[in-house]
This record gives structure tokens, C-alpha cells and sequence, in this order.
């Protein structure tokens, strides 16, 4: 009989395997599976249920179709004893590969490295700004360690990820713990929920806009729907009053009317007033509720090794052409490219430069 089974290895890194026996391996126990030309040893995560629906609800995944990696048996106490040996080696080997990044001047950062429990791979993982060609260092630690070298490339947010720590909340960090993906973070969201938009204030240990922005950004969306807008002028029983600021959490409103006085009204009294004079506010729209984590089910999302976590999503399209503005139907003009500098020289009216005179050269 043949069980699905996930399994962590370091850095909250998972997989998932297949269990060939009558009974699946119990939970925390220490497995050894099938690894990239080789064997790895990590630890029984979820089995049964639980982990079917992780398979078909979390990034790293396989969903309908399955995985063909199996697990071979569990380990032994010597081989779990070797694994915590290895692991102890691998700060060394990424400061005796941070040297070898100095030694070419590459600008990159190793944020963490991993040998695979058979040494048979070691996997450096970094951070950079920018693509970096890195074949002749994978070349010099291959050397040095005598195995076979991976590099791959993450982003900020995969870093704190992968490094775990604790966050200003003073709880372990959510990409770490239960958040299921790393959806990206902008300044709206902070704008939405009426946050202060210090950097310093609203950014998190990876330097990147805190993923707990999002939770209840959907929440302030839908409640400030129910309100009207901020600086728009409606009719009262008063006369025509500006609203001034909304509370979404008490459901007030604070108006001006024109001699300048200001007061609070509940949404539903403003409702009433308005209804009165014959002006009345929008229909209310239905808030909807949060969907609330479910950490039993989902609680991380596979490194991205080519690409790094943005701010903020760009949309680009091909040959460089800015992108159209939704409802712009206007035709943008083709650019034009400027010639060679001096280009204009035998146009009528120019006088044309005397090549002699500034010392021979002419074009070339």
C-alpha cells in the first residue's frame, strides 16, 4: 500500500514523497528519501489526509498529478546522529564560499547553505540585485569541496523565509510559520488602511513592506464601501455638508456644513437625513469577511531561485513599448530615434564643420 507523505528539511523547505508499506511513518519521524542523485534525510511532516490536501493547496505541490519521489525507509539513530553532523558544517562551507565570492568580486550575498545529508550536493542560496554570472565560481567550489555545486537565486522575502526569526510582533515570522504565499506588498495597501507610510514603520526585517499588511486589507476595502467618500458634499436636513472623515470601526461620519461647524453622525442617522431631504447615500454594500488562515493546511511557498520579490507588480510589454492606460484609446506616435550625433551637419542652413580645423579625424 503506498502513502503520501510530506517531509521538511531545513530551511522550511518541503516535499512530498511516497510511503510503500501497510502504514504510513509516524509524525516528527526521521525519513530517508530520495534526493537529487543521491539520498536525503528530513523529517515527517504530514501524512494521511493532511497531506493530500497540502498537496492539492500549497505552492510546492504536485496537485492532481502526483509525485513519483519515494521515501526509502526511516533512518537510523547513526544516520540521524550524521545528519545533525552535516548540518553543523554547513555555516563553514558558506563562509569558505563567501571568501571565493570576494576573491572574483561578485556582488552577491550567500544568505545560507545546505549539504545534502549523502554530501553529494551542496546548495548555496543568495541574494543579488542583479543577474550574476557565477560559472566560474560554481567552477572553484566544485574544486574546493568536490561535489557538485548549486547556486540558487532568492528573494529577500525567501531569505527571511528560509532564516526564520522573530518579528516586531514578537512572533515567529508568518513566511516562516503559516503564510501560504508571498503575495507582493505596495504602498496602497498602507494608504487603504490609513497607516502611516514611514518606511521604517510599516517594513519588516527583510526590508520589504510587512505581509501582514494584507490581511485585513480586504476588510478595510469592503467597509469603506458603506461610507461615503472622504471631501464629497452632500445634503443634509443642515444643508450642504462635507464629509470630513469616516470611522469605519464606530460607523461614524464627521461633517462641515457651510458656517463651518462640525459634527458626528452615525452612518445610519446620515443615512436617515439624507433619505429625508431626498438625497439619499448609495445602497450599503455587504461587507465581506476575511478569509481566515488555515495553518494546518498550508503554511509555506517553495523558494523562487530566478526571480526576486517586488513591491509592487509592473506590467511591461514587448520591445520596450510603455504600457496603454486602461481606456486610452488613443494612438501613441512611433518614437523617433535620433541619428549619430552631428547628424544635422548637411542639413540646408547648417554650416558644416571643418574636420581640418578641429584636428582631422573625420567619422569613423
Amino acid at each position: 500500500m503506498t502513502h503520501l507523505i510530506e517531509v521538511a528539511f531545513k530551511g522550511n523547505r518541503k516535499d512530498f514523497f511516497l510511503w510503500e508499506s501497510d502504514e504510513p511513518p509516524p509524525l516528527k519521524a526521521s525519513v530517508i528519501v530520495d534526493a537529487d542523485r543521491g539520498e536525503d534525510l528530513g523529517v515527517v511532516h504530514s501524512i494521511g489526509e493532511l497531506a493530500s490536501q497540502r498537496n492539492a493547496g500549497t505552492p510546492h505541490g504536485y496537485g492532481a498529478a502526483g509525485t513519483t519521489k519515494k521515501a526509502r525507509r526511516l533512518a537510523l539513530d547513526e544516520e540521524i546522529v550524521r545528519a545533525k553532523e552535516v548540518r553543523a558544517q554547513d555555516e563553514d562551507a558558506r563562509r569558505r564560499a563567501m571568501e571565493r565570492v570576494k576573491a572574483n568580486g561578485l556582488v552577491m550575498k550567500l544568505s545560507d547553505a545546505e549539504w545534502q545529508w549523502d554530501r553529494k550536493k551542496l546548495t548555496l542560496y543568495f541574494t543579488a540585485e542583479k543577474r550574476v554570472d557565477f560559472r566560474t565560481l560554481v567552477r572553484e567550489l566544485a574544486s574546493m569541496f568536490r561535489t557538485r555545486i548549486e547556486l540558487k537565486q532568492i528573494g529577500v522575502r525567501d531569505e527571511a523565509k528560509r532564516l526564520d526569526g522573530i518579528g516586531r510582533c514578537g512572533r515567529r515570522y508568518c513566511s516562516s510559520s503559516w503564510l501560504p504565499e508571498l503575495r507582493p506588498v505596495n504602498l496602497g495597501v498602507a494608504k487603504d488602511q490609513r497607516l502611516s507610510l514611514n518606511p521604517s514603520q510599516i517594513s519588516g526585517a527583510c526590508g520589504r513592506l510587512m505581509c501582514c499588511l494584507r490581511y485585513e486589507h480586504e476588510f478595510y476595502v469592503q467597509s469603506r464601501k458603506r461610507f461615503p467618500k472622504e471631501g464629497k458634499v452632500i445634503k443634509t436636513k443642515r444643508g450642504e455638508e462635507k464629509i470630513l472623515a469616516n470611522d469605519i470601526f464606530r460607523e461614524r461620519v464627521a461633517l462641515r456644513g457651510e458656517d463651518g461647524e462640525v459634527r458626528t453622525l452615525s452612518l445610519l442617522e446620515l443615512r436617515e437625513e439624507t433619505e429625508a431631504v431626498g438625497a439619499p447615500l448609495p445602497a450599503l454594500a455587504s461587507v465581506k469577511e476575511p478569509p481566515s488562515p488555515e495553518p494546518d493546511i498550508v503554511d509555506d511557498v517553495a523558494p523562487d531561485e530566478d526571480s526576486l520579490e517586488e513591491d509592487e507588480v509592473i506590467e511591461t510589454t514587448a520591445a520596450g513599448e510603455e504600457p496603454k492606460a486602461e481606456g486610452d484609446d488613443r494612438e501613441r506616435r512611433p518614437h523617433r530615434r535620433r541619428g549619430r550625433r552631428g547628424g544635422r551637419r548637411n542639413r540646408p542652413g547648417n554650416k558644416p564643420r571643418d574636420d581640418s580645423a578641429a584636428g582631422g579625424g573625420g567619422e569613423s
